[in-house]
């Protein structure tokens, strides 16, 4: 998987210096204007303000800190939803927070809303946090905001510049392989994928992932069905998929979409797995209680979360001090009944759980 990290430096954010600069005023006067301490003219308040305004200075209690120390707090911008990949990823953040010692501040944001994610990163500057972590799972472009703490983003590009940039992902492309793999390797002649919604940096890895192991194997791509992630969308993609003679195998982009897939096939005659093998993608609790129990690969939140959080302390704490190397967490894919090969091959047993060393 990739999770390599990755630092970059972003130019100087202004100062309270230069506010007092385009202002005319003293530095002093700065302090006093934006601590809203007595002894100022309306005149002068209002040109200190404007010149702040205008230059993008952002006084917080993280500049306040200074002077006395780090708050020893970090914030999380997270998408606020229920799905299990988001919601797994925001738990292991909260534990590997727990172990550095530092206070966790979390702001929930909504899909399609990118002022949104700006006012998140807004709030929590406000509050002095020390670094923030993003956790922004869809592409919802270049968000204006300027930000001067460290930031770990998880599974995406940075969506804005800071001082220190420390990226990991959960290597979504090489479980995607791994998943793909598994199927051609029993004897499969190709594999269909059921994906994810494209906004989302994950199905787009997972995809891509997809057609690699297909391209590295040279064999044919089937047309890709796009679903939404729910059970829903995977039953009504099944419905489509088993009007097809042809298919013997499909790759699910998570497992709620796998589930429904299931069932529509099922329900049209085409038996799992003897006719029909499926994969899913992240191991949720009740995937290993379905009928049949769902071949799947599981997901290393907690690993890329606790790896996460120490580039990103050591970044807040070592400023100057090139990020440590990152260490790739093991891919599990986790083999049950809902996978063999097709037909007119022998089935090997189920029920395992392999390793594979991105």
């Amino acid at each position: 998987m990739s999770g390599a990290a990755r630092q970059s430096v972003s130019s100087a954010l202004p100062r309270s210096v230069d506010v007092a600069k385009v202002a005319g005023v003293s530095q002093k006067t700065v302090s006093r204007v934006l601590n809203d301490e007595p002894y100022v003219s309306d005149e002068v308040r209002r040109r200190v303000l404007e010149a702040a305004e205008q230059l993008g200075y952002r006084l917080n209690s993280a500049a306040r800190a200074l002077a006395s120390g780090r708050t020893r707090s970090i914030g999380v911008v997270t998408l606020g939803t229920a799905l299990f990949g988001p919601a797994s990823l925001l738990m292991g953040v909260e534990r590997a927070v727990r172990d550095t010692g530092y206070a966790l501040r979390v702001v929930n944001t909504m899909e399609g809303d990118t002022a949104g994610i700006a006012g998140a990163v807004e709030s929590l500057l406000e509050q002095g946090v020390d670094g923030i972590v993003i956790s922004e799972p869809i592409d919802e472009g270049e968000v204006p905001v300027r930000v001067d703490v460290p930031v770990l983003v998880i599974g995406a590009p940075a969506p804005f510049a800071a001082p220190h940039v420390v990226t990991a992902g959960v290597g979504a492309g090489v479980l995607a392989s791994a998943a793909t793999d598994h199927l051609l390797d029993l004897g499969h002649h190709t594999v269909h994928h059921l994906a994810g919604p494209q906004r989302w940096y994950a199905a787009r890895d997972r995809l891509a992932g997809w057609r690699t192991a297909l391209a590295a194997r040279g064999r044919p791509q089937p047309p890709v069905v796009e679903g939404d992630w729910s059970a829903a969308s995977g039953y009504s993609a099944g419905r489509d998929l088993a009007a097809n003679p042809a298919l013997t195998a499909v790759f699910a982009a998570n497992d709620d979409m796998a589930i429904g897939l299931i069932r529509a096939l099922t329900e049209a005659g085409r038996r799992v797995p003897d006719e029909v093998s499926v994969v899913g993608f992240d191991d949720v609790p009740v995937a290993a209680y379905i009928t049949p129990p769902l071949t799947t690969v599981r997901q290393p939140f907690d690993a890329v979360a606790r790896e996460g959080l120490e580039m990103l302390v050591h970044a807040i704490e070592h400023p100057l001090a090139q990020p440590s190397p990152a260490i790739d967490p093991p891919v599990e894919l986790i083999v049950r009944a809902s996978t063999s090969p097709p037909p007119g091959k022998p089935r090997e047993p189920s029920g395992s759980t392999t390793s594979y060393q991105a």
